[in-house]
């Protein structure tokens, strides 16, 4: 995998023109595009340094230092996203078009006839139907205004609400966490989610708890009961969807029972 992200960034680097960087392009070249230690020097690291990256040898490139490759390297988006997912970080800028890919996406779950909302990796609501709104009032009704965006695990473990609408609450909990884990993987140490899961931890005894367990387990569907303040008891199949072009970005559906 390694030498994979090291043969990239050559071939990229090989291909994107001094001039694009503000080089000047005379002189004799080897090849057309930038030599190594011109790179390094945009970059702000060492020739050899980048060497030993493109040859595969271990060295751990940060989130930082692969945002400005791509920078430098005028990658194009699903190029970015590629070479983020050869280094296997978080791009830093993975957050910041969420609500303009949302955008689009809003017509898609208003189409769905039934609870849809779309979760990004941090599980804020980005996008949510009528229906999950009549279903979850408490959660993107209330949380909708105030300054951060809906957030599932802060519904579950923070407001009152959710245990008298979740059916058996101790284990979706339990079960949501673990779920939680297995979704963010590596990705546990972004400075977003870190702040998230400290902030839980301290005002949740319950997710400090499970949180501790390490259990780690897929997020599956299956039935989802709810005893809803007006309709009563319902039932759904719950169905989640990972969007291609984003992979940090979740559908979820529940759809009748």
């Amino acid at each position: 995998m390694q030498n994979k992200l090291g043969e990239f960034i050559r071939a990229h680097r090989e291909r994107t023109p001094p001039a694009s960087v503000g080089l000047p392009t005379g002189g004799r070249r080897r090849t057309p595009g930038l030599r190594r230690e011109e790179l390094a020097q945009l970059c702000d690291v060492s020739p050899t340094w980048l060497t030993w990256l493109e040859q595969g040898r271990d060295v751990a490139p940060s989130g930082k230092l692969l945002a400005r490759l791509a920078e430098v390297l005028h990658l194009s988006a699903a190029e970015r996203t590629y070479l983020f997912s050869l280094a296997e970080r978080l791009d830093p800028r993975h957050g910041d078009d969420s609500a303009a890919a949302a955008a689009p996406l809003q017509e898609m779950v208003d189409a769905i006839d039934g609870p849809a909302y779309l979760l990004d990796r941090q599980w804020d609501a980005l996008a949510w139907n009528v229906h999950a709104a009549a279903l979850f009032g408490g959660w993107l009704e209330v949380e909708a205004a105030a300054s951060d965006r809906p957030n599932l695990l802060r519904f579950m473990f923070r407001h009152p609400a959710a245990r008298g609408l979740i059916v058996d609450w101790d284990d979706r909990a339990h079960r949501l966490v673990a779920e939680f884990r297995a979704d963010i993987g590596r990705h546990a140490s972004d400075p977003a989610l870190a702040a998230l899961i400290a902030a839980l931890s301290a005002e949740s005894a319950e997710f400090a708890r499970l949180w501790t367990r390490q259990d780690v387990t897929s997020r599956e569907g299956g039935l989802r009961r709810f005893q809803h303040p007006r309709a009563g008891e319902l039932s759904f199949n719950q169905v989640t969807l990972h969007l291609a072009k984003r992979h940090d970005l979740k559908l979820v559906m529940l759809l009748p029972a």
